[in-house]
């Protein structure tokens, strides 16, 4: 395999930039009444869908770590075929997917759906919303381009061979 230019290593100090953006975003997010949970859900979701594994491995032990149920994450990517999410936690699935499929037929957020997101969310986590997801997404590239490798953890650690 081709050895891949760590993009983050190789340019610092925009990486540092992309992080204070993330950073940002979670402490406004805070602010606006945001969970932790909410924003781990949409950076999983997003990473789902570009299939990204190291986002989506690191994201998944932080919304573990932040209170998120194995369940839950389990059913992430049939979420609409559930009952367990609230409803901004649902808007906020609807805006990851939204974001991270921009370029699909339809996928531009029609007005009716937007008016209906804004019902359970104020303009202030709308927002907050869609830049998680627009940083995650630049994240998930930046992994996926770098090639950034996912280490095994837990029982796989001693013997990365995974046995069927």
């Amino acid at each position: 395999m081709t050895k891949r230019v760590y993009l983050d290593k190789q340019s610092p100090s925009v990486f540092a930039a992309m992080s204070a953006t993330a950073a940002e975003i979670r402490a406004r997010a805070d602010d606006a009444g945001l969970s932790r949970v909410t924003l781990e859900l949409v950076n999983v979701r997003v990473s789902q869908i570009n299939a990204c594994a190291y986002c989506l491995d690191l994201h998944s032990r932080r919304a573990l770590a932040a209170g998120e149920t194995p369940q839950r994450l389990a059913v992430l990517p049939a979420w609409r075929e559930t009952e367990l999410f609230t409803d901004v936690e649902r808007a906020a699935l609807e805006i990851a997917e939204a974001v991270t499929l921009v370029a699909g037929p339809g996928r531009h957020l029609p007005d009716a759906d937007y008016d209906r997101l804004r019902q359970s969310l104020t303009d202030d986590q709308l927002s907050l919303l869609i830049w998680a997801a627009i940083a995650i997404n630049a994240f998930n590239r930046v992994s996926i381009l770098s090639r950034h490798p996912v280490p095994p953890r837990g029982a796989h650690a001693r013997d990365s061979r995974v046995e069927t």
